[in-house]
């Protein structure tokens, strides 16, 4: 008998590229202006291809959201993508659109975001971002001062980037 699984991609990809978030990397520090000091340093490493490196799509899919072109930021997500937050499980990007999408655009719009830290991995046709980071701004007029924590995996396909899948948790900070 096959076990299936509800989830779309194989749990071996996902042990694939959590091993290579744990492998070993050059780390080089950049500051954050005004941000609590990296818990592990930046680390960036550049793609070969410009502007569609793996960081660019991260980049370009919180650009969207917080600019609230939710198409744009749908377009840069693999079909099949799974998305892991607050204990809830999305998985598609259909899923996404219909219940999420237009909260998180909201957020992304009231919101700043001040990186702490970094980790790229790219291995053949997978590549990890990981972020940690300040969250501030205002909420449904609720104060939003949290840390943030991200792990996207990217997954290339016909030369392209697309995220395959998210995992997003945050903690209120209180001073």
């Amino acid at each position: 008998m096959t076990e299936t699984t509800a989830f779309p991609i194989g749990l071996r990809t996902v042990a694939v590229c959590l091993l290579l978030t744990a492998a070993p990397i050059p780390v080089s520090a950049h500051p954050s202006a005004g941000a609590a000091p990296p818990t592990p340093k930046m680390a960036h490493h550049a793609s070969p291809t410009h502007g569609n490196s793996a960081v660019d799509v991260v980049n370009s899919f919180h650009a969207a959201l917080k600019q609230g072109q939710t198409d744009a930021a749908l377009a840069l997500m693999a079909e099949d993508v799974l998305i892991f937050e607050s204990g809830g499980v999305e998985s598609s990007r259909a899923e996404y659109a219909e219940h999420h999408l237009e909260a998180d655009a909201a957020f992304s719009a009231g919101t700043s975001r001040t990186p702490v830290s970094e980790r790229v991995t790219v291995e053949g046709n997978l590549a990890t971002v990981m972020r940690v980071e300040l969250v501030a701004g205002t909420f449904k007029d609720r104060p939003i001062n949290s840390r943030s924590v991200e792990t996207m995996l990217l997954r290339k396909t016909d030369g392209k980037w697309r995220i395959m899948h998210i995992h997003w948790s945050s903690a209120n900070i209180t001073r």
